[in-house]
């Protein structure tokens, strides 16, 4: 999966699927704080732009 190819929101499932980790590694990854999570219900929602910076070295 490429970058471009993400949707604008992403699920713990897509963070999976994109960096290639396990789903404990992608849930130990959100809980970190290392980027922007929002919570809906259940659901942990995570902007595509917050993976941006986190990428790029940025918080």
């Amino acid at each position: 999966m490429r970058y471009e190819d993400l949707k604008d929101v992403l699920t713990v499932k897509d963070i999976m699927e994109f960096l290639g980790i396990s789903r404990a590694k992608a849930y130990e990854l959100v809980n970190s704080g290392e980027f922007h999570t929002v919570r809906v219900g259940t659901r942990i929602l995570i902007p595509k732009i917050s993976i941006q910076k986190w990428l790029e070295g940025e918080k």
